[in-house]
């Protein structure tokens, strides 16, 4: 049984804290917030311990896995001094996404996990469904061929307006980390943005991208959409087939060139995705057998790695649209040094 911890318990922390419970294979032991009542609400209701001190924690709790909650700027900012405090100590970490809102600090993450070899993943849970495993394995069996192009789509409505970048660094982690499980790294991209009206953020971006296999792609982004609408749309085709994704999870088409018979897949609640927050059960509980099955650091799924990479898109995409919409190349991920 492995013994977690939560760090930061607002909203999507609530939704780690429950995960982690119901898990089979994990027992809840602490939560930590820097807001006292947060903590003593949820450890109250999942009979954990309390802490409003990681280092306390640390020192004090037997503790396996530490997943953080916490947000901050962007989503991100407060990740940064409990992902280091847990990777020193030892622990394997999950932690929200963006992985950092600030670049450097995400670079020092990764390579400090890989000095201290320990596991760190990121919750890009968007990866985590039955239809993107179809799509991985039609394009890891030849069913598509050479890729060609990706095409996707990711709108919701967020009337937050916390800085200019706040759109991009906050919700497209997901779109690009889905847009990198099909297509691989990003060589170049170019970007071109607009604010709705009354905004500060750029709200809506389109970003053009050409991967390192030479296929091209695209992606809308929003966060000016009604939540009437569908969130996501994902496209991937190659010269012997391409395959749809509707809505993240409800439906997987695939469609090769030279037949008249579709493959489809539809969602059912036999699948494991019932809602949309099964998403995070479905990451958390890949994340929970990599560990217990010693899954090497280097090769966990969606690992901070992946994460890193995605920010380096993305970060990229800001400086194109700063830049007037200049072609700009992404700095490639190397391969941790570990001394």
């Amino acid at each position: 049984m492995l013994k977690v911890a939560v760090v930061g318990v607002n909203k999507i922390g609530k939704l780690h804290c429950q995960h982690y419970h119901l898990h089979p294979d994990t027992k809840l032991v602490a939560v930590c917030d820097l807001v006292e009542e947060r903590a003593e609400l949820m450890a109250e209701k999942f009979g954990a311990a309390c802490y409003t001190d990681i280092n306390r924690m640390l020192e004090t709790k037997k503790i396996d896995i530490v997943s953080i909650a916490t947000a901050g700027e962007e989503n991100g900012s407060h990740h940064y001094t409990p992902v280091m405090t847990a990777i020193e100590a030892g622990k394997d970490v999950l932690v929200e996404k963006p992985i950092s809102n600030n670049i450097d600090k995400a670079r020092e993450m990764v390579q400090y996990a890989a000095k201290q070899q320990v596991r760190f993943v990121c919750n890009l849970n968007h990866r985590f469904v039955p239809a993107a495993s179809k799509g991985k394995e039609l394009i890891e069996k030849g069913d598509l061929g050479s890729l060609l192009f990706l095409n996707m789509k990711l709108t919701i409505q967020n009337p937050k307006d916390m800085t200019p970048w706040f759109h991009m660094r906050a919700l497209h982690p997901h779109s690009i980390d889905v847009m990198r499980y099909f297509g691989g790294d990003v060589h170049r991209v170019q970007s071109f943005m607009t604010k709705a009206p009354e905004r500060n953020t750029w709200s809506t971006v389109s970003i053009n991208m050409e991967f390192d296999s030479g296929a091209v792609g695209h992606l809308t982004g929003s966060y000016d959409m009604s939540r009437r609408h569908p969130i996501e749309y994902c496209e991937v085709a190659g010269d012997k087939g391409r395959f749809e994704i509707d809505n993240v999870y409800e439906k997987f088409t695939f469609f090769p060139h030279e037949r008249d018979e579709l493959l489809a897949q539809r969602n059912s609640i036999l699948s494991g995705v019932g809602s949309f927050h099964d998403t995070f059960a479905n990451r958390f509980s890949d994340f929970i057998s990599q560990v217990k099955e010693g899954v090497p650091p280097e090769n966990m799924n969606a690992s901070g790695a992946d994460a890193l990479a995605v920010q380096e898109v993305i970060e990229a995409a800001i400086q194109s649209q700063v830049n007037n919409g200049k072609v700009i190349e992404v700095p490639q991920v190397k391969k941790p040094i570990i001394n």
